[in-house]
Parts: C-alpha cells; sequence; structure tokens
C-alpha cells in the first residue's frame, strides 16, 4: 500500500509530527503527550472503528511506540507516559522486540480459509464439489457451502469454479511475511514470533488496519536537536525521489541543515567500499575455493535469515562492513564527539543499530516516513523548498544499492574493471520467501561459484517499510541518480580503507 494516502499513513503521520513536535519545543512534556489522541480523534463520533474510545486506546498505543517505548498491558490501567523518565533521554537504546502488534488494533483476520461467495450461480454442473477429496462441499439454499470441519485448504474448488465464486481469505500480514513469523494468539488476532522475526516491516506496510507498528527514535533525536547537540546524518541513497520529483539531494541536504543537523553525507560512499571490498571478497575467497559462495552483507534483513534459519553459511556472509556502518565510522573518525543519526527506508536498520558492534557508530535511525513528519511539524514544506546545498560523496555504483540487483551490479563491474581475468557469476533474490528459496538451492551446492545478492524487501530498499512513495517511482528515481552520477565507479584501493 505504500505510495497511496490511506487513513492509516495519515494515521501514522499524524502521531510522528505530534511526537517530533513536542520534542522539539514542548517544556511540558508529560500533558502534551496525554493529550495527543484526542488530537488525532478530535471528535466524539469514530472515523474508523466502532468507538470513539478504541480510537482513542489504539493512538495512545501508537505514541508509545513512537516513543521507543513498549506498549501498555491489555489487564492493568497504565497511563501514555508511564516510563517516560527513561525514554525522554537522548542515547535511549531500542528495547526489543522492535516489531508490535497493537492487540486492539487487529482484527483477527482468517488465514488461509476458503469461502463462497455471492457470486456463486449454484450451477448444475458444480464442479467444485465434484473435485473436494474431502465431501466438504454440498448444496445449501441453492448455493455451494463449505464446511470448513472437513476442508483441508486444498484449493482445488476455487480453482474448479467457472465464476471464481470461492474465494481464499487470508491475513495480509501473515502474507507478507516471508520468514512465516505471524502466529495467532489466543483470541485469533495475530502475534508475532519474535525468534523467527527479521524486522523487515513487510507485515506493518500490509496491514489494512494499522495494527502492527515498530518503535521510533524520532523523539530523542528531537531532543537531542533541542538540545544543541551535534548531530550529523547519513541519507541512504534511496532518499531520491521519496519527498516528491522536484525535491533533490541537494534540498533536502539544505533542509536537514535547518533542522539543526550538522552536516549531511550521502551513504553512497560506504556502499562505495562495501562494492569493491566485496569484489575483492569475492576473488579472492570464492575464486581460490576457499568459500563455495559469497552472500552480500549490506541488507540487514537478509543477513539475519542467512545467520539464524542457514547457521552453516555464517562464513560465507561478506564481512564488509554495511554501507551505514561503514559511513558512520568514517563520519565518526573525523567528527569524534558527533552523534550519527542514519535516515534510510528499512525498519530493519533500526534493529542493526541495536547490536553492540553497531551502537558506538549509528546514534540514531529515522526513516523516510518519519522524516517526513519532522519536516511537517518545523513547518517545511518539502516539496516546494527552493534552498539548496550540493552533496557529492559517492558514485553510480553505490548509489545504485537502493535497487533490488543494484549490490550486485555494482560489484560485478568492479569486477570487471579490476580484475578482468576474473568471470563472475551474479544470482540476486528479492523478498524473504525467495532469499529463503535461494539460500537452500546454496546449502544443497546448486549455487558455488556465485555472489548472490539478497534483498529482504521486493524491489530493495525502495521498498522498505519506511518509505513514502510507490515502489516503481522511488525505483525510477534511483535510477536516474545513479545515471546522472558523475563517477560511476569508486577506486580499488577503498577496499583498503581501514574502518576498524
Amino acid at each position: 500500500m505504500r505510495g497511496i494516502e490511506t487513513s492509516v499513513t495519515k494515521i501514522r503521520r499524524e502521531v510522528f509530527k505530534e511526537i517530533a513536535r513536542i520534542a522539539y519545543e514542548s517544556d511540558n512534556v508529560a500533558s502534551d503527550i496525554e493529550s495527543i489522541p484526542y488530537k488525532i480523534t478530535p471528535s466524539d463520533v469514530p472515523k474508523y472503528r466502532d468507538s470513539i474510545y478504541r480510537e482513542r486506546q489504539i493512538a495512545a498505543e501508537r505514541v508509545r511506540l513512537a516513543m521507543g517505548m513498549s506498549l501498555r498491558p491489555e489487564d492493568k490501567p497504565v497511563h501514555i507516559t508511564a516510563g517516560l523518565e527513561m525514554s525522554n533521554i537522548t542515547d535511549l537504546y531500542y528495547e526489543p522486540p522492535l516489531m508490535q502488534v497493537i492487540p486492539s488494533a487487529c482484527d483477527a483476520c482468517e488465514h488461509n480459509v476458503y469461502e463462497v461467495s455471492n457470486q456463486c450461480r449454484g450451477c448444475v454442473a458444480h464442479p467444485c464439489m465434484e473435485v473436494c477429496p474431502k465431501d466438504a462441499i454440498s448444496m445449501v439454499n441453492g448455493r455451494s457451502y463449505i464446511d470448513k470441519e472437513k476442508c483441508i485448504k486444498c484449493g482445488r474448488c476455487k480453482a474448479a469454479c467457472p465464476y471464481d465464486a470461492i474465494a481464499k481469505k487470508v491475513r495480509p500480514c501473515a502474507s507478507a511475511c516471508g520468514v512465516n513469523a505471524i502466529e495467532s494468539d489466543s483470541m485469533g488476532r495475530a502475534k508475532i514470533d519474535n525468534d523467527k522475526c527479521v524486522a523487515c516491516g513487510m507485515c506493518m506496510v500490509s496491514c489494512p488496519f494499522g495494527a502492527i507498528a515498530d518503535k521510533s527514535m524520532i523523539f530523542q533525536l528531537g531532543r537531542a536537536l533541542r538540545a544543541g547537540e551535534e548531530i550529523v546524518v547519513e541519507v541512504a541513497p534511496a532518499i531520491v525521489g521519496q519527498f516528491g520529483p522536484k525535491t533533490t539531494l541537494w534540498k533536502l541536504k539544505a533542509a536537514l541543515l535547518e533542522l539543526g543537523f550538522k552536516e549531511v553525507f550521502e551513504v553512497a560512499s560506504g556502499a562505495d567500499v562495501g562494492a569493491v571490498t566485496e569484489a575483492r571478497h569475492y576473488v579472492e575467497e570464492v575464486k581460490t575455493g576457499k568459500l563455495p559462495f559469497l552472500l552480500t552483507s549490506c541488507c540487514p534483513a537478509w543477513s539475519m535469515l542467512a545467520k539464524n534459519q542457514f547457521p552453516e553459511m555464517i562464513d560465507s556472509v561478506s564481512t564488509a562492513l554495511t554501507p551505514m556502518v561503514a559511513t558512520a565510522r568514517s563520519i565518526k573518525q573525523r567528527r569524534p564527539n558527533a552523534k550519527v543519526v542514519f535516515v534510510g527506508p528499512c525498519a530493519a536498520k533500526k534493529l542493526e543499530a541495536m547490536r553492540k558492534t553497531v551502537r558506538s557508530d549509528v546514534d540514531f535511525v529515522l526513516t523516510f516516513e518519519e522524516l517526513a513528519a519532522i519536516f511537517e511539524a518545523k513547518g517545511i514544506d518539502i516539496q516546494n523548498y527552493e534552498c539548496e546545498e550540493p552533496i557529492h560523496d559517492a558514485t553510480g555504483a553505490g548509489r545504485g544499492y537502493a535497487v533490488a540487483g543494484g549490490v550486485a551490479n555494482a560489484i560485478e563491474k568492479c569486477i570487471n574493471e579490476y580484475y578482468p581475468d576474473v568471470d563472475v557469476y551474479i544470482e540476486h533474490a528479492e523478498g524473504l520467501a525467495d532469499c529463503k528459496k535461494i539460500l537452500q538451492l546454496a546449502k544443497a551446492g546448486k549455487k558455488d561459484g556465485c555472489l548472490i545478492e539478497g534483498m529482504g524487501c521486493p524491489g530493495g530498499c525502495v521498498a522498505g517499510a519506511g518509505t513514502n512513495v510507490a515502489v516503481p517511482v522511488g525505483a525510477a528515481a534511483v535510477r536516474k541518480f545513479v545515471k546522472d552520477s558523475t563517477k560511476p565507479l569508486p577506486a580499488k584501493e577503498l577496499a583498503e580503507i581501514d574502518l576498524p
């Protein structure tokens, strides 16, 4: 549903905007936070739910998650601001889990259930009955009826119906989850298995009830900016096109400086380092037979999938720093007192930033969706913004990391340029279900000698859970950005840079 301005999108944006405004401006934080649900639903007449009280309850839970806090227990009276003193600091670490289901917002959708719709004509042939292996279908009042106790959900009836009168009901969040991490609680509501979840956020963007949300650091970042701390931004290459067709990277940099950030850098510069590093790793490790294949490291959801479900492949995951971390370490070498905020499209980057080895490098993670809310809270009309600040940190190769296939393409070009006698074999998968399939093939020895790129989101980073526009729009903007880059490839020497 990305790229469509739905009620869910508007509510999320409104919550983020109010949290950002309070973080920047408020001297009475607790009182102002408690009032947000009433700003979100000001009328006594509910707009989206069966009750105004339920709407405000859900809004209150959104507020807590937007402040980086956990949901309140359902069986105890707890204020929205309970635990605020622990959240009202500028160096708050995320308290897992990152992705959470708001129980009061979940509609307890049925999953993998077949049901006869009013399209049924009660035809004489009734092929649905004939093909059912369990005699689960009968004629009731002139229409087909499915006995759910007998149904084994094989789908033969749906395939045989000439009127397409049999619908398969699925839970959108479960269908979108490529690692089967969505379960049901005792009341039939969605529940996330955190041992399986890799925080890609596809469940969140697929839920039409807005019942799944991730935690945010928008509040802590706003308080740090209010305090005048030295904070530097690194922006992911997927940012181009996310704030309207007229909003260039130069304009975004100027707007970020106006918000109070001290400097802005391209994460694509870290991707450049990654491209030449992984090119070298492929040549030195795979082509010499030390490793059977090489898995790219830039997508945290892909890396977590490989390490959690295929632990025997850990050695094949590239040791190259992710672009986010490589750029952050480079920034802190130059500005050791600065805090770094990564601005990108990805919910999983929030989880990556929680790792002990990364916490000292990346202090905040902000999505494009959250940044849009900050611009709005500060009265910056980013789509019609005119000021510009030049920024030229990266090459077309690094900028291309934002689309599916772009990582492997950059590495392949580096190999062709710097190791011309080496043949490279490329495979790539996008979406966690396909990523899992390609890892299974690699485990079976079917991908030996390959460089394998995995992207947790179908379409790549431009399809991340924190994006603002439709995937094709974002992808087109990135491809133009790559094409217009003055330098196509990074220097081979970048692979030798020491970023401890």
